[in-house]
């Protein structure tokens, strides 16, 4: 007979709040690190290149790992393989702050990629598993918590340490949660009695390096594509056709073998195929919007990192508190797809709003409600899409699942940045040129536009013809500005647009009946 794994009271309250806290470890320092790029950079020597492997490696470690998360859970009893994440996970924060070299940060942070995306999925799994089906819509709001403040609470978080400690100090503060979390999983997380472990002869070898090659060179791909230009790099290329024929002949050994590492079979469940493809369109627009805020505000507006991040606290607020009533709402038997549906349309509506506003000066306040609108749609997404994917689902299967939809969540991320960095580079030239077409030296307009700053230069005690020159270079910046302004009004229209069509088809699932 199947083991409960269902907990009541104050025992329940705790394995809660641990897995939260765990959850929030591994998202806040997917994004906790970029504003403290620049101090690492000149700290540790590195290039701007070397820099940006602080965050591929950690998205590399993090999407290897998740996949494998439920046969590892297994294999290793889920309480020892969480408590075993979390020591790696913590140990590799102290591990990253005493870093002395840029590589030796980038081979801790890929180690620090490898505990944190189990804690990710398995934290859902044991929150899930821990309430009864009936309160599993609640289950899911209480996890949402973590996932969607995460990004959030990370830019500000890293900037107001960076500003006032350093840089280390974004990965020493891990250390203390780390071992309070290690302690009460220990003390208080059950692991289900679901598999036999596999002896070494057994385990699907082949299936792991397959997955770690493919799923490894396509993030890699992703993470670095713009930056080599592409396919024109021959290590994009390379990576490119590996990650497909890896994926290839994964899926293939994974539906052949006795023992595969991740259970691709599980799919054939409905409610789960549809639950995937629907959270990796919300990684796109969850990480592909908190991506391109900060970096609207700070390089167009010159905010700093900690004003950037505290922009997007009112929204995450806005999440948190529709988290529980979302949650009651599917308790009361809502339909899931109307909720997701009614989320996307407010996706949509927050897109359009931005694309209406954005100026190369717009104000503070002009952001405020766009992003509240933003906190709302998050909320209807998050949790109808989850209880959607693991509602039929029992047993081992919901940890199969919840890998499932953290990966295609994470990789929905990974694929929206590369996209958006991808058009905005390619856009942002094709805007310039619009523009400066129109600006046709014999008009009366821009040349009385210069001749007012050229005289406005040279009552600042400059030469004439100095004058002449830092008036043509200051029209050139705002001609740049401008293009860069048109580029992410773009991203934000064709964001809109992806949701909007998604939205029929999200009407058209039918859900299965179940308790």
């Amino acid at each position: 007979m199947q083991q409960s794994l269902v907990e009541y009271g104050s025992r329940r309250v705790i394995i809660t709040i641990t897995a939260i806290f765990c959850a929030l470890l591994e998202i806040v320092d997917t994004t906790i690190v970029n504003v403290a790029l620049k101090d690492m950079q000149g700290n540790l020597g590195a290039t701007l290149t070397e820099i940006g492997w602080v965050i591929t490696a950690y998205a590399i470690g993090n999407v290897i790992i998740v996949p494998m998360t439920s046969w590892l859970s297994a294999q290793f009893g889920r309480r020892n393989y969480f408590a075993a994440s979390i020591i790696i996970f913590t140990v590799s924060s102290f591990l990253c702050g005493n870093a002395s070299g840029i590589w030796q940060l980038v081979f801790f942070r890929f180690l620090q990629g490898l505990g944190g995306g189990a804690l990710l999925v398995t934290s859902q799994t044991i929150i899930t598993e821990s309430y009864p089906p009936e309160k599993r819509g609640m289950a899911q709001a209480i996890y949402g918590l973590g996932v969607i403040i995460g990004p959030t609470l990370g830019p500000p978080l890293g900037g107001y340490i960076v500003d006032h400690f350093d840089w280390p100090y974004i990965f020493y503060i891990n250390i203390p949660i780390g071992a309070i979390a290690t302690l009460l999983t220990l003390q208080y997380v059950r692991s289900p009695k679901y598999a036999e472990k596999k002896s070494v002869s057994e385990v699907d070898w082949l299936g792991i390096a397959l997955l770690a090659i493919s799923i490894g060179s396509l993030q890699y791909v992703l993470e670095r594509g713009q930056e080599d230009d592409w396919f024109t790099s021959s290590t994009i290329t390379t990576l490119a056709v590996t990650a497909f024929l890896g994926m290839f002949f994964f899926i293939w050994r994974e539906l052949t073998a006795k023992n595969p590492i991740v259970e691709l079979r599980v799919l054939k469940n409905g409610n789960l195929r549809v639950g995937t493809i629907l959270s990796f369109i919300l990684g796109f627009g969850l990480y592909g919007s908190t991506f391109i805020i900060p970096l609207y505000t700070q390089s167009i507006l010159g905010w700093t990192a900690q004003q950037a991040g505290a922009l997007m606290i009112p929204a995450a607020l806005t999440t948190a508190f529709m988290m529980p009533l979302i949650g009651q709402l599917i308790q009361r038997g809502f339909k899931q797809q109307v909720l997701v549906a009614i989320g996307m349309t407010i996706f949509c509506i927050f897109s359009f709003w931005c694309y209406n506003i954005l100026t190369p000066d717009t104000g503070k306040d002009a952001f405020f409600w766009p992003l509240i609108v933003r906190g709302l749609g998050m909320g209807l997404l998050f949790i109808p899409i989850t209880t959607l994917s693991l509602s039929t689902l029992k047993g081992q299967q919901i940890g199969q699942g919840a890998s499932f939809t953290g990966m295609m969540r994470q990789l929905g991320g990974s694929f929206g940045i590369a996209i958006i960095t991808t058009y905005m580079a390619r856009q942002n030239i094709v805007h310039r040129s619009a523009l400066v077409t129109h600006m046709q030296y014999d008009n009366p307009a821009i040349q009385q536009r210069i001749s007012d700053m050229q005289h406005m230069f040279m009552a600042h005690n400059k030469a004439s013809d100095i004058a002449l020159q830092n008036a043509y270079k200051t029209l050139d910046f705002m001609v740049t500005k401008q293009a860069a302004v048109l580029t992410y009004m773009d991203v934000f229209l064709y964001l809109g647009i992806l949701f909007a069509i998604c939205i029929p088809f999200v009407l058209m699932v039918k859900a299965k009946k179940h308790k």
